[in-house]
């Protein structure tokens, strides 16, 4: 009798799952793929279709996508949606129809959020999927995330709807924005949670090549995806971002915890990696950004979250933002991550592993993109390798660790669903 392929083994998972009876338990959606929506913008468009490349983090085999209007201040209609696995460039080997509430068209009013219904699709660890929007009439505002760092395709004004297509050609113009879309999940696969990297625009990835996943929480999922249980790994980082302070199209870090990071799919731990921007350009102290890792420490533990906290690199040269007096602040708020007395679950040492030995006030050369704040991939991928992954507390058997998950209390998204 021939073996079952894996895609026959997962097909078979989920038509297990989509077909328990009422009342079972479920397996817990778990976040794979993330971005943290900020802003928004008015494309002057009409009767267009989009295009969304995203790379996730943990396989399963069934799929649901969340979306938000987060940023706007009216409603956005979308009119067929499809998600499937990415062929290349803008094409899809083959788009799956999405439903919410089982209805193919879905309005979401301003300010608010949508996830579609379940669909069955096996997604490998690190794999790519496309998911296809396509927007009825006027498209008067885009709530996004902008440095996507990845191409994003449209087709021209009037185009049409072409969620449903599984060539690419319709799709004439590009961006690298990211619209309405933060979120994919996923059952059925090995993940035991998500990490949320909460951080700014050395997480968002900028200076890291676009169009290749090499951001350091993309590395980081790498090397989780070795592990005989692995998680998701959710990319929270906003270009310009504080603890501190924020502004109208820039939530703080303490603002925008709830919804980036606690109500994450089965997130179970934070990275948070943010400081730079409060003490060399934002005007805080070192005390003010303790005080606030502090803040998004409890509120974390609070929601059953283990919290890892990371150093703030060197920025000596980032334009005329250094000086001694902030440089004093970073090494202060540095030695409160590394012994915070019980503050952080553990630490990750992400000035160590870029910092140059003969002048630690700044960025080693092999890891400095130029700018002297944003590491190349090389730097980048020192990031994800100096996260201790028996810290994060949800994976097993990893090549470099061996992992025993702590305690923890699942905290599910707030996102509703027919499921």
């Amino acid at each position: 009798m021939p073996a079952a392929s894996g895609a026959g083994v997962a097909a078979v998972l989920a038509a297990l799952l989509m077909a328990a009876p009422a009342g079972a338990a479920q397996p817990a959606w778990t976040g794979t793929w993330a971005t943290a929506q900020h802003a928004s913008y008015d494309p002057g468009t009409s009767e267009v279709t989009v295009r969304i490349p995203v790379r996730v983090s943990a396989g399963g085999s069934i799929v649901r996508i969340r979306l938000t209007n987060g940023f706007t201040d009216q409603p956005v209609t979308i009119g067929h949606a499809t998600v499937g696995p990415r062929d290349s460039g803008s094409a899809v080997a083959h788009p799956y129809d999405l439903r919410f509430g089982q209805k193919r068209e879905v309005t979401i009013a301003a300010g608010g959020q949508a996830v579609s219904d379940p669909v069955r699709l096996a997604v490998p660890d690190r794999g790519d999927l496309v998911v296809s929007l396509y927007f009825p009439g006027r498209l008067t505002h885009i709530s996004q995330h902008w440095m996507g760092l990845q191409t994003v395709y449209w087709t021209p004004d009037g185009g049409g709807d072409h969620a449903g297509d599984s060539g690419g050609s319709a799709f004439t113009t590009t961006d690298s924005t990211l619209p309405f879309l933060t979120g994919v999940d996923v059952r059925g696969g090995d993940a035991e949670g998500a990490v949320v990297a909460l951080g700014d625009s050395i997480t968002d990835g900028a200076a890291s090549t676009a169009n290749a996943n090499r951001r350091w929480p993309d590395y980081l999922a790498a090397r989780l995806s070795a592990c005989s249980s692995t998680a998701g790994v959710l990319n929270a980082g906003i270009s310009g971002n504080r603890i501190t302070a924020g502004t109208d199209g820039n939530p703080s870090a303490l603002d925008r915890l709830e919804r980036d990071v606690l109500s994450q799919s089965n997130a179970r731990t934070v990275i948070l990696f943010e400081g730079v921007n409060d003490l060399s350009w934002g005007g805080a102290n070192g005390d003010q950004v303790i005080d606030g890792m502090r803040e998004i420490a409890r509120r974390s533990h609070a929601r059953g979250l283990r919290v890892i906290g990371a150093t703030v690199v060197p920025y000596r040269g980032w334009g005329d933002w250094w000086t001694e007096g902030k440089e004093a602040d970073r090494q202060q708020v540095n030695a409160f991550v590394r012994d915070s007395g019980g503050v952080f679950d553990g630490y990750a040492d992400f000035d160590k592993a870029v910092r140059n030995p003969d002048d630690p006030t700044r960025y080693a050369a092999a890891f400095d993109s130029g700018d002297h704040l944003h590491p190349n991939d090389t730097g980048m991928k020192a990031f994800a390798d100096a996260v201790g992954l028996a810290t994060l507390g949800v994976a097993r058997d990893c090549p470099s660790a061996r992992v025993r998950p702590a305690p923890y209390q699942p905290v599910f998204g707030s996102f509703s669903a027919t499921e």
